[in-house]
């Protein structure tokens, strides 16, 4: 079945893990022994072959950097117009991967729908991956003309905040309302009609922003704050709101989401049982609340800092997401709930917001 992933670091594990995911699985993790420089080195699940394996054949695709200011404690860059930089290397290095035949960029209908028509009859070759180019946390705009840029580029989706304080939004761990920037960047998103990722915007944040942006909404990879208490997931108010706009919610796949008290570093999915069932039951939670399907798909966030140490333990690499049917239909979804959960209802999303 075609899997639609509508979160993954592409970029940044190319240039800031040094991943080349042209590679093999295995000499992308034999080439990281004994490196400690990263939490997840040697555990890496991503790879385009692992990608093409599990037809996964459509992602949304980031660049992130965040800036940081001298006072933020959080790992970034020290200016804005660093980030900048390093969002544009993330851009070079997705040009070079469409060169290479590993990707393709889509960017409006017509470019969806001539990928999907080219994957499904690809047979066994190999064939571009399609991704859709998004914004996780916009501090590197060091001034909106940066918008203008970055769409031109062909950015579709920008989400204002990442972890912490930051120059547009409130993000994971902190709190407070849109600066007078953040107002600014939501009229200027509206004018080129991108799509609103309101993951990781603070609570505060999360519901000022929903009342200022009239356009497409969607929280590419997030999970229950019913089950797993955080102000990084979603309450049953903001699902609630979400449906209202017609927004698709991605589940990401960070064990310390999926279930409560996970210690990083300490912790293992085995031994808190962290497999997708457990995943899964975020899924239904949001689907009980909908009371349908068309709003929940996978935004999986493998590899965004994290690897096989904290994620399913039933997840070798990405090819297993083509595991959820069988779970899926065990639990008495149709048919038609499980395709459109793995790819169709992020399609339905975007050709309504394309159109």
């Amino acid at each position: 079945m075609l899997i639609f992933d509508a979160h993954l670091d592409l970029s940044m594990n190319a240039l800031e893990w040094n991943r080349d995911y042209t590679q093999s699985i295995s000499e992308i993790r034999n080439r990281e022994n004994g490196l400690t420089d990263k939490p997840d080195r040697g555990n890496g699940v991503v790879s385009f072959e692992e990608m093409r394996k599990g037809n996964v054949g459509m992602c949304v695709a980031t660049l992130i950097a965040r800036y940081v200011h001298q006072s933020n404690k959080l790992p970034g860059w020290h200016s804005p117009e660093q980030a900048w930089a390093q969002t544009r290397g993330q851009l070079a290095w997705y040009n070079a991967m469409e060169d290479k035949g590993e990707l393709t960029q889509i960017y409006d209908l017509d470019s969806l729908e001539s990928h999907l028509s080219s994957w499904e009859n690809k047979g066994d070759t190999k064939h571009p991956i399609g991704y859709i180019l998004s914004l996780e946390g916009a501090d590197s705009f060091y001034s909106l003309d940066c918008v203008d840029v970055a769409y031109e580029s062909g950015l579709r989706a920008i989400g204002p905040a990442h972890y912490g304080p930051g120059t547009y939004a409130f993000g994971t761990d902190s709190d407070g309302p849109l600066s007078t920037n953040g107002k600014a960047l939501l009229k200027k998103m509206s004018e080129y009609d991108f799509i609103l990722d309101v993951t990781h915007l603070s609570d505060t944040c999360f519901w000022e922003a929903l009342d200022l942006f009239e356009g497409s909404v969607w929280a590419s990879h997030h999970l229950c704050r019913a089950i797993t208490p955080h102000n990084r997931q979603l309450s049953d108010e903001m699902i609630k709101a979400l449906l209202k706009r017609d927004a698709v919610i991605g589940m990401a796949f960070d064990a310390w989401m999926i279930v409560p008290n996970w210690q990083r570093g300490i912790s293992t999915p085995k031994g808190l049982s962290v497999n997708l069932e457990k995943l899964l039951d975020h899924l239904d939670h949001i689907c009980q609340l909908a009371g349908h399907t068309q709003c929940v798909g996978i935004g999986s966030d493998l590899d965004g800092g994290f690897g096989k140490e904290q994620g399913p333990y039933d997840i070798e690499t990405i090819a297993d997401l083509q595991k959820i049917p069988d779970i899926l239909t065990k639990r008495g979804y149709t048919q038609s709930d499980i395709e459109g959960i793995m790819h169709g209802n992020w399609l339905s999303f975007l050709r309504k917001h394309w159109a």
